[in-house]
């Protein structure tokens, strides 16, 4: 069976430029919400003695949108990048992900995993066809409360260009198509934010 995949591109600005940049993408895409998002970074209880071995352990990621008190969580997990020398404008990795109604954590958990990292990014959510674009800070977790602290306002902004779902790469969703979508994102950009590949 050949792998699902997600095609991405990736930025960061100050934020004395949130503003150009906000309208920017406001004005070029379908739908703008406001996001807060936690996410819960999980290893697998083998982790250290699969990189001993010379091998990379896979990450599960557990995200729930804050803001939806309705959403449940979903839980997805990345394989490695597919090389620069096939895809040297965008970076396109094998992608698994499902919706898990309950207790994400605890599902984790069960898997062989252990958490290894957690936390939430504020911002802004837009849509641009098959492509959602995240536009956010990201805040540090009270270690007492396991509660967001608020970014400082001169925290970075990060954003991520990606397709909404993952693609296979079949004739009538060829990768080369999303390639292109993200592609056109990066051109709409230019002059304001620097897209680019990220092999991480």
């Amino acid at each position: 069976m050949s792998h699902l995949y997600e095609v991405a591109l990736y930025g960061e600005f100050f934020a004395k430029d949130l503003k150009p940049i906000l309208n920017r993408l406001t004005l070029h895409s379908e739908t703008c919400t406001e996001i807060h998002t936690r996410e819960v970074v999980f290893e697998p209880l083998d982790a250290q003695i699969q990189r001993n071995q010379g091998n990379e352990p896979i990450f599960l990621r557990c995200s729930k949108e804050l803001l939806e008190p309705k959403s449940g969580w979903i839980m997805y997990s990345y394989l490695k990048p597919e090389s620069m020398r096939q895809h040297p404008e965008a970076t396109v990795r094998p992608w698994a992900t499902c919706q898990v109604m309950e207790d994400a954590l605890s599902f984790a958990s069960a898997l062989g995993y252990v958490r290894r990292a957690q936390l939430y990014k504020k911002g802004y959510a837009f849509r641009r066809g098959p492509l959602v674009i995240h536009m956010f800070q990201q805040e540090q977790v009270d270690p007492r409360t396991q509660k967001p602290i608020p970014a400082h306002a001169d925290t970075l902004w990060e954003v991520e260009v990606k397709t909404a779902y993952p693609v296979q790469n079949t004739r009538e969703t060829p990768l080369s198509q999303m390639i292109e979508a993200v592609l056109d994102v990066q051109r709409l950009m230019r002059g304001l934010l620097d897209l680019r590949r990220k092999d991480v």
